[in-house]
């Protein structure tokens, strides 16, 4: 399993050698309290070199590992008596070196972050789990024990901690997440009152000093007893600082600046756990963000503010006083010494961005969150830097939700990592960026389109997943009405002629011209799908994946595949009138095009032909069918319930929904759907297939409203009317119909 391994680690899969050595038999704990789990887990690992023993609750679990020694184990989360989280919180006390997972139905975000932060858990899997991945991430987790163990047996640190230590001590500042727990505290001791803990949370907003240094300045708090109340109410133990000897690579795990500004101070690594002195145990935020840096674990201690300055002085060293840094610098105007923040964030070298990219956070942060996007399912993932974080947005369903919120000085390896894997140029950073990347994660293989884009904040990056190994939905899974579905066969059974979908972005318009596609394929025609890039891969067709920078467009290969005999072409979207006219000759001359357009809605289709400067005779000679679409999320069918909708949402979407007297449902949130309500998504329709009264008025620029009128009588549904028969069905709801049609306008 240790070739998996450079997914997460960035480092290349070692090679296989002739000799090999010994095997390490590892010990394994399952714990769960229903049989049926341990028996499927215990499965999991048959092939491997495990020793496997199971416990079915808490207590039995710590009495296994009282008698044994265990390299991981396996918790549940929900058991009776003691659940997971506690369990590892008691395995991590007594046996630290125990790796350890946790397997739960209950995907809990706060228990989770909670539980990382603190150390207790190497990794959440949720069930149902993928066996595969649960293997993967099992490998994984012994290799890291194995490099644990190992590090304990050197004298000093090797060259990539070195490396590592160096590269952190660059980084000047941390997030200030510093949320006042120290203020709440004293607050509740009546040690401060209301008036003052409201001035200390105004003068945090305004400054980034810490909540314990304002506290004291304003000397509305004596510090001895401070002391005494953490030292009762959290049992933080409260050292002598003159007691220390600090070595000094322990010193360059923190740099000082950071030490300075937040009164904190490393002393010493025991048992891989580093020694934390603070004069602020309350500020968690602060902490989380050294766990991280350094990679180790804290064990947190208290000492005075001022012994803990002095400490920083003794073994830093006293910092240059204002006069002698005025004599190092000597410059005769003052203005010069004026730091430009915009131009020293623009000038940083090439070299210290490539020295980033290699920092083992950068690759673990872009691993984690390209593999929580597959296993969720999103669509698009958005790096956002943001005035006081960087925050991952998940698309899932159509909806962004923020996930992962990380501190800002991670932004640049982060954005320098992506640009790296995507082949851009990581030292431009102020024009926008293309590029692509294929990721093998233990789930599946995806293709990521990657767009950066500058922003006063720094780089946004937003990541398109497409999944390779994605199944094309059959013809009766989109969501078609009886109706429309009768009409779409007969207009796939076309022999020439060009079918187009239409909508925004996002709305499904690829996935249905596969299923039309893919619907009655056979070994007598030859198709072709042109694309950029490919979004599923199909082996009845040739496929080519456009690419631009070498002169490879649409048009160009349009009218080269017309020479390779082509009977069914999926043309991957029209954008020009040169593509336009090329599609559409393709349609004239015996062949059937499927293409995309962005419309918003099927009569508006033909609207948008003429504008591209197409013949009013060729497009109604060549277009068969229109198909507009829009994507709405489905309701959970788990927690489906009758809803009385409000009048304002049905009066907002017009007399048709606010005639309609039938029974609408909703999700009322479950385990199944987040809580939202919703899952997975359903489409919205509206098929227009011209008739000859049609292509008559197309012939002579008819009116928009003109060729609505026609498309009426002969039985055309807008997207709204479909939305009514779908929300009818119990498929979606009305809020959901509003979101994506919006408003509708009767005034007419």
């Amino acid at each position: 399993m240790s070739r998996y391994s450079a997914l997460f680690t960035g480092n290349a899969p070692p090679e296989i050698t002739e000799q090999q050595p010994e095997k390490v038999v590892y010990r394994i704990l399952l714990v769960d309290d229903e049989p049926n789990v341990l028996s499927a887990l215990r499965r999991i690992f048959r092939r491997e070199n495990y020793q496997i023993e199971t416990a079915m609750s808490g207590a039995e679990a710590l009495q296994i590992l009282a008698k044994n020694d265990f390299q991981l184990m396996i918790s549940d989360f929900k058991m009776p008596q003691m659940v997971g989280s506690e369990l590892l919180k008691r395995v991590k006390s007594l046996y630290p070196e125990i790796i350890r997972i946790m397997l739960t139905g209950y995907a809990d975000t706060d228990a989770v972050m909670g539980a990382i932060n603190e150390g207790a858990v190497y990794k959440f899997i949720l069930k149902p789990w993928n066996d595969d991945d649960l293997r993967v991430t099992v490998a994984l987790a012994l290799e890291q024990y194995d490099l644990l163990k190992k590090n304990k047996k050197l004298q000093t640190e090797n060259q990539h901690k070195s490396k590592e230590i160096k590269n952190l001590s660059k980084l000047h500042t941390l997030n200030n997440s510093d949320s006042g727990q120290l203020a709440i505290m004293l607050n509740k001791q009546h040690l401060l009152n209301d008036g003052q803990l409201q001035e200390l949370f105004k003068l945090k907003q305004s400054s980034n000093t810490p909540i314990i240094q304002l506290i004291l300045e304003k000397q509305w708090v004596n510090e001895k007893d401070m002391r005494k109340i953490l030292r009762q109410e959290l049992f933080v133990e409260e050292v002598s600082l003159a007691e220390f000897q600090i070595e000094q690579p322990i010193l360059d795990l923190i740099p000082r600046s950071i030490c300075e500004k937040s009164w904190v101070l490393p002393l010493k690594i025991d048992k891989g756990m580093l020694t934390l002195v603070t004069a602020d145990p309350m500020n968690m935020g602060l902490q989380a963000d050294i766990r991280f840096l350094t990679g180790l674990n804290l064990l947190v201690v208290m000492a005075n503010a001022a012994d803990i300055q002095k400490k920083i002085s003794e073994v830093y060293g006293e910092a240059p006083s204002f006069g002698e840094m005025e004599d190092l610098v000597s410059m005769a105007d003052p203005f010069e010494t004026i730091e430009v923040i915009i131009d020293d964030k623009d000038n940083i070298s090439l070299e210290q961005l490539l020295r980033e990219t290699e920092e083992p956070p950068a690759i673990r942060l872009v691993n984690a969150i390209i593999i929580e996007a597959v296993r969720l399912g999103v669509s698009d993932i958005h790096i956002q830097p943001r005035a006081k974080s960087v925050v991952v947005r998940y698309r899932i369903d159509g909806i962004l939700q923020d996930k992962i919120f990380i501190p800002n000085q991670y932004l640049n390896p982060l954005v320098s990592r992506i640009k790296v894997m995507a082949e851009m140029d990581i030292s431009e950073r102020r024009r926008p960026q293309d590029g692509r990347i294929t990721v093998k994660t233990p789930m599946r293989i995806v293709d990521l389109r990657i767009s950066s884009l500058p922003v006063i904040n720094g780089e946004k990056i937003v990541m398109r997943i497409l999944d390779r190994n994605a199944s094309i939905q059959s013809l009766e899974n989109l969501g078609f009405v009886d109706a429309d579905l009768k009409r779409v066969r007969r207009l796939i059974g076309k022999p020439q002629g060009i079918i187009l979908a239409t909508g925004p972005t996002g709305s499904g318009k690829t996935t249905t011209l596969y299923s039309l596609l893919q619907h009655g394929v056979t070994n007598e025609k030859n198709y072709i799908t042109i694309e950029e890039p490919v979004e599923y891969y199909m082996d009845a067709a040739g496929q080519v994946n456009i690419k631009e920078k070498i002169d490879l467009t649409f048009p160009v290969v349009l009218r080269a595949i017309l020479r390779q005999d082509p009977d069914v072409i999926l043309l991957g979207e029209i954008r020009d009138k040169e593509t336009a006219e090329v599609a559409f000759q393709a349609a004239l001359t015996g062949h059937l095009v499927f293409s995309t357009l962005h419309t918003n809605s099927s009569i508006a289709t033909i609207a948008r032909l003429f504008d591209l400067g197409l013949k009013p005779y060729i497009i109604a000679s060549s277009l068969e069918g229109v198909i507009s679409q829009r994507l709405v999320r489905r309701i959970c069918e788990h927690c489906k319930q009758e809803e009385k909708v409000d009048t304002d949402i049905t009066q907002q979407l017009g007399p048709l929904f606010a005639r309609c007297d039938k029974p609408m449902h909703k999700g009322k949130g479950c385990d199944k759907c987040s809580g939202d309500g919703y899952h997975g998504r359903v489409c919205l329709y509206e098929v227009l297939i011209p008739n000859e009264e049609m292509r008559d008025l197309i012939s002579s620029q008819a009116s928009q409203r003109e060729i609505k009128q026609c498309a009426i009588k002969s039985g055309y549904k807008t997207l709204l009317e479909d939305g009514l028969e779908k929300v009818i069905l119990g498929l979606t709801t009305c809020d959901e119909v509003l979101r994506i049609l919006g408003p509708q306008d009767f005034s007419h």
